[in-house]
């Protein structure tokens, strides 16, 4: 096991796979040891207004070799329009336009990650209104390439929000414990538009993804490859620009109101209904995951079905936690109303 802002435990979890890894995939497509290729997953839905400019961020990347791999959930404006334009023009690689299923954003990225047709050495998630520093990409493959190796491995990171027009206006809270499966199975750390993986951690999610659906793609790739016994890196530097805005599926997570919300969630079932979905899914992955995540599974089930103060006692000691006092308070209660 190591700790260093970041969480690393058994090296062999995983599912086994057909799938190349690391340098043997590099020499099966003719790329030199060092050059790697990033596919970049957009998810798009009516996205016209702010498109145009997360493409220019994600053509600006200082990574080389990027395929853009985009699944259009059905839009009505331009966006299709402007993505057939950037096909027309990217250079960096390939670039693919697919339907999604119109079921909704979880539904759209869980698509792309059941594509078995999608190769690269990383994975990234991507939203189609945020703006990309141009070392994003290259900062989070220099952290797995320093201490993923061949490990199943999972970059995020803190992020910038910013307004309609582009400004910064804050940024996302600054978790300063490590990221562990203990800490996932109650709370999601890092946003899917900053997220990296490694090939390994790659198939580990597409197999999961052709079993069960799930809350978020976020949160279930943190759980389950924290649970898988993988590395998990929160980078505190922030490296883009969340966009908030009221078309945002997901608000920010900053203010007082949506402190605010988060608690009316726990009080009024819906953190409950999430738990249930993330545990049905984990039951459907459990042969993926360690014995010890499949301990701190059972026991989080035992507190969901207790409630008063010895639910509340059985979580303190469980190792459980979440990033801050407050939301801690907050679970405590909700485990207290039998709320969890």
């Amino acid at each position: 096991m190591q700790l260093s802002n970041g969480y690393a435990s058994r090296t062999g979890a995983g599912p086994e796979t057909s799938r190349t890894e690391g340098a043997e995939y590099r020499a099966a497509t003719g790329r030199p040891a060092g050059i790697c290729r990033v596919a970049i997953l957009v998810a798009v839905y009516n996205g016209e207004k702010y498109l145009q400019e997360q493409l220019e961020s994600l053509a600006a990347q200082t990574v080389e070799h990027i395929d853009i791999w985009v699944s259009d959930d059905g839009s009505t404006d331009r966006s299709r329009t402007i993505l057939h334009d950037w096909q027309s023009k990217w250079e960096k690689g390939t670039f693919h336009i697919m339907s999604g299923p119109s079921k909704g954003f979880a539904e759209n990225f869980r698509s792309l990650m059941a594509n078995a047709d999608i190769e690269a050495d990383y994975f990234a998630f991507c939203d189609q209104d945020d703006i990309w520093d141009p070392d994003k990409l290259s900062a989070a493959v220099s952290v797995l390439e320093s201490n993923a190796n061949e490990r199943l491995g999972l970059y995020c990171s803190r992020t910038r929000i910013i307004g309609e027009d582009g400004q910064t206006i804050g940024q996302s809270p600054l978790f300063a414990r490590p990221p562990h499966f203990r800490n996932a199975i109650v709370q999601s750390i890092g946003g899917g538009n900053t997220m990296v993986l490694n090939r390994r951690a790659w198939s580990l999610m597409a197999e999961s993804a052709r079993r069960t659906s799930f809350v978020s793609h976020d949160w279930w790739c943190y759980l389950l490859i924290s649970g898988a016994g993988g590395y998990v890196h929160y980078d505190p530097t922030p490296r883009i620009g969340y966009r908030q805005h009221t078309g945002n599926l997901v608000g920010d997570n900053m203010s007082v109101r949506a402190r605010a919300d988060r608690f009316k969630r726990l009080l009024t079932g819906r953190f409950a209904k999430w738990n249930d979905e993330n545990l049905s899914g984990l039951d459907k992955c459990a042969d993926l995951l360690t014995e010890e995540a499949r301990a701190t599974m059972a026991q989080f089930k035992s507190i969901r079905a207790s409630r008063h103060a010895g639910a509340v006692v059985s979580y303190l000691r469980s190792g459980m936690y979440r990033q801050t006092l407050a939301a801690n308070i907050m679970l405590c209660i909700a485990i207290f109303l039998g709320r969890l």
